[in-house]
């Protein structure tokens, strides 16, 4: 089986499946994340030992607190085991990951990696203490929104990045003429 490369020249073998041209740059900035998530978790329980500290004010709207979460976002689905949760998420990041491979933007390679590390992030904390641990709540006129940690901020970002790709970016190269 052959294949043409970018300048129409065909090439021996297939698709590759595995790694693409941008998978580089998904996988370090999925490496770079989920560093980050858990620097900062491990910090967080540590070092300032939040669950020692109860609610901690930082500004008008912010607050540190330590919640333990068994569930998903807003603590849905925590009477699930943390098996299926575990290796719900590990099927979702390795498609992800595929899909990284067959994907050639940058954008998008950002996107799945900031995904996949805040999910990756998580993962680790379900096996290491059972839960998510979450530390940060925003809040305004006496309404709590709930607790999340930076994994969530990666996933929130690296999914507004997919969006951006789909709804601008994409549009704008549909309707350019070649």
């Amino acid at each position: 089986m052959s294949t043409a490369d970018e300048n129409g020249k065909m090439r021996p073998g297939g698709p590759n499946w595995f790694w693409g041209p941008v998978s580089g740059l998904g996988f370090a900035v999925m490496l770079a994340s989920v560093s980050i998530d858990q620097a900062h978790k491990w910090w967080m329980l540590l070092i300032y030992d939040i669950q020692s500290r109860g609610r901690v004010s930082i500004l008008p709207f912010l607050d540190l607190i330590y919640a333990h979460n068994t569930g998903i976002s807003y603590g849905l689905l925590s009477g699930t085991g943390p098996l299926i949760l575990i290796g719900f998420s590990l099927v979702l990041i390795v498609i992800m990951g595929l899909w990284l491979a067959q994907n050639d933007t940058k954008l998008v390679a950002t996107g799945l990696g900031l995904i996949m590390g805040g999910a990756l992030g998580n993962v680790i904390d379900r096996i290491t203490m059972g839960g998510v641990a979450d530390f940060i709540q925003l809040h305004a006129f006496g309404f709590y929104w709930y607790v999340f940690n930076i994994a969530d901020v990666l996933i929130f970002v690296g999914v507004a990045c997919l969006l951006y790709d789909v709804l601008i970016v994409s549009r704008k190269t549909a309707v350019k003429p070649s």
